[in-house]
């Protein structure tokens, strides 16, 4: 493969709030390597002569209130409970309580702390649904760390729970079908003794293990928002590293996908890094190989150090017990990672697919929604500093109903359409943008944008639209893409979903350290912070509310940080109202439409945790803590719907220098256990719904 831009980086630093142990294993490392976008992209603040306003494009656009998703209520049954705890903490005076607030959000606030639990509101109570290692599949033994297996961990839930997806069985009356990602293995965590230097086959395959999906029948308790696993459920069933998948779309068959285990280029090996993800309207789930660069040892080319794979060894080294994590033995395997992986949960006998169409770059997720004509539009965001989000329109209409007819239908809808960057206009003169995070004097960082166009699939093959580069080479090299046609550099783009309420789409953009710093882009309206270690969230409307449309408003909905920081924005709402957020990561709604946050390496001194914010009416902009994780952890996947509230627990314990033998938190069950990432359910005492 050509050298298709010149690729210098300049070095960055670990962001303050996350262990360096988790940037080892979890993105190997990302902020404190070279900035893999050295491209030239003009600024946001460069290109503001002839912008639309947001407000004329407003005015333009007509509002359509999209149907809302109602939430099921679902499963629940038996592991043993968590070590919890109430927000009993000195919430602000200035706080609504419980009876106040946005319809939704009626709960008094936890309060920010460090407590090693999950801290849930006065109220409230909780249950660990599931944990790793417990046993899913008919013959998977009970977790034994001392005896673990690859076999005995290939049937029992894995590791690190991220995006969580909660899917009806109407079959079964009081039960539903729990999708998880297992984004990546702390092997310090996970055995005794590891050696990083050295470590065994076993200890490899056993992380392959844990890698992937979970699927899990959960039941409910009736009386109470609990939920419990079903073992050996005929649907149950575990995605690992090594399962076999099927590449499908424009680059499916492509000689850039051809290995010498795969000379077709269209079978893959398994499932890495899988982060956040999304349902679709046809009943599938979708998962976001996020950070598979760090999988992958000794490359020399150009187009590879665009993704951030390195040069030498791999941190976990599994290029020593199977080549194809070798790019110098193996070219052609890592261009088969970094795609939305689609999974047919309803059918434990199918077979996952890689969809190119998609594009290939660190997938945070996959969301989706429907055009009016019913095609299917799926938003992504690229998780880098200085990287961008992403859509793709298809061509093809769902089908509607259950039949198999319909479903193997669907199963081809995201094979066909075109892939769209965003590229971001502000409408203030970019002296008013002087990177402090101040507002501009119209009061507002807000903007318009344009879908630029990279590359259209069909039946009959693919075009590119990108000067320069062939339709495999966009889908493959989709960074390079957005470079050549000048797409925005963005502050870590990682959730995107779209309001069902409203259609208004949300952006978590998690931070960016090195904006501003060095030869690295300055802040522009839509990054509008230097060193920005807290982040920030986006709301973006298609013109005219037309999912498929090329152009769109944007303003943003929330700068984060402390509230006492002039530098923070609440969409208006005051300040001294709401709780303190840093690094938004992953975003969920609930039934009226508001928006939830989990956050990722928050920088304010306190822990992780969920966040509520009314979207609309006098309270837009409210913002109240749900729930905050114990130590080291980060908050994942939430589902928000009407009697509970479910999230991921990531990477408990995971602090540096932290040890099995030398636990940093004794989440979930109590010293002398293993730290364990779980999922956890969060329910009213009293039964009723959440926030009313």
């Amino acid at each position: 493969m050509r050298n298709l831009l010149p690729l210098i980086g300049s070095t960055g630093s670990h962001p303050g709030g996350r262990s360096a142990m988790t940037c080892r294993f979890r993105c190997g490392d990302a902020c404190f390597h070279e900035v893999p976008n050295t491209s030239t992209n003009e600024y946001v603040g460069d290109v503001i002569a002839g912008a639309l306003s947001r407000r004329s494009m407003m005015r333009a656009a007509a509002v359509v209130t999209v149907a809302s998703a109602a939430g099921g209520a679902v499963v629940g049954a038996g592991a043993p409970e968590a070590v919890a705890q109430t927000g009993e903490g000195a919430a602000p005076a200035s706080y609504n309580k419980g009876g106040k607030g946005a319809r939704g959000l009626r709960f008094t606030p936890v309060a920010p702390n460090t407590a090693d639990t999950v801290t849930i509101p006065e109220g409230y109570a909780q249950n660990v649904v599931i944990r790793w290692g417990e046993p899913i599949l008919r013959g998977a033994p009970a977790f034994d760390p001392d005896k673990q297996s690859a076999k005995a961990q290939a049937g029992q839930f894995g590791y690190n729970c991220d995006y969580l997806g909660l899917l009806p069985l109407w079959s079964e009356r009081g039960r539903q079908v729990l999708v998880a990602n297992h984004e990546y293995t702390d092997e310090i965590l996970m055995f005794k003794g590891y050696d990083d230097a050295n470590p065994t086959r076993e200890q490899v395959e056993i992380a392959w293990a844990a890698h992937g999906l979970s699927v899990v029948v959960v039941e409910e308790e009736r009386k109470s928002g609990k939920l419990t696993p079903v073992p050996r459920h005929p649907l149950n069933r575990r995605v690992t590293a090594t399962t076999e998948f099927k590449v499908t779309g424009p680059a499916a068959g492509s000689d850039l996908l051809k290995t010498s285990a795969d000379p077709t280029g269209t079978k893959v090996l398994g499932t890495l890094n899988n982060c956040a993800g999304g349902e679709t309207p046809w009943g599938t789930t979708l998962h976001g190989e996020e950070n598979f660069n760090q999988y992958f040892a000794n490359s020399s080319r150009a187009t590879d150090k665009r993704y951030g794979i390195g040069t030498a060894a791999s941190e976990r080294k599994w290029e020593l017990f199977d080549k194809r994590f070798d790019v110098a033995k193996e070219p052609n395997e890592v261009h088969r990672f970094g795609y939305v992986v689609e999974l047919d949960p309803y059918d434990p006998t199918s077979t996952p697919r890689k969809r190119t169409a998609l594009g290939r770059f660190k997938h945070e997720g996959a969301t989706v929604r429907l055009t009016h004509d019913g095609r299917p539009v799926v938003y992504s965001g690229d998780d880098e500093r200085f990287d961008y989000f992403y859509k793709f329109v298809g061509t093809k209409r769902m089908a509607h109903g259950h039949s198999r007819r319909a479903r193997e239908h669907n199963l081809t809808l995201l094979d066909e359409g075109t892939l769209y960057v965003a590229k971001l206009t502000g409408d203030s003169p970019a002296i008013e943008i002087d990177g402090t995070g101040k507002l501009p004097k119209d009061g507002e960082f807000d903007g318009s944008g344009t879908w630029i166009p990279l590359a259209t699939a069909t039946a009959k093959g693919a075009v590119s639209h990108v000067e320069g580069m062939t339709a495999e080479e966009v889908f493959v090299f989709t960074r390079l893409a957005g470079d050549k046609v000048g797409a925005t550099k963005m502050d870590r783009p990682e959730d995107i979903e779209p309001n069902p309420h409203t259609g208004k789409v949300y952006v978590a953009l998690t931070n960016n350290t090195n904006r501003g710093v060095g030869t690295n882009a300055k802040a522009d309206e839509a990054n509008p912070r230097n060193a920005n270690k807290h982040g920030h969230v986006l709301e973006l409307t298609e013109r005219w509310n037309r999912a498929d449309s090329t152009k769109f408003a944007w303003s943003l909905f929330l700068v984060a940080g402390d509230p006492k920081d002039p530098a923070t924005y609440f969409a208006g709402f005051p300040k001294d109202k709401v709780s303190p957020i840093s690094c938004p990561d992953n975003v969920a709604f609930d039934r009226y439409g508001n928006l939830w946050i989990s956050t990722d390496g928050a920088q304010l001194g306190y822990h992780d945790g969920l966040f509520g914010v009314a979207t609309r009416g006098d309270r837009r902009g409210e913002l109240k803590q749900f729930l905050t994780m114990p130590k080291g952890a980060e908050t994942c996947g939430p589902i928000v719907q009407e009697r509970r509230v479910l999230v991921s627990v990531q990477h408990p314990g995971e602090i540096d220098d932290a040890t099995v033998e030398n636990p940093a938190s004794t989440w979930p069950d109590g010293p002398g256990t293993y730290v364990r990432p779980s999922v956890v359910a969060v329910y009213r005492k009293d039964g009723r719904d959440i926030g009313v």
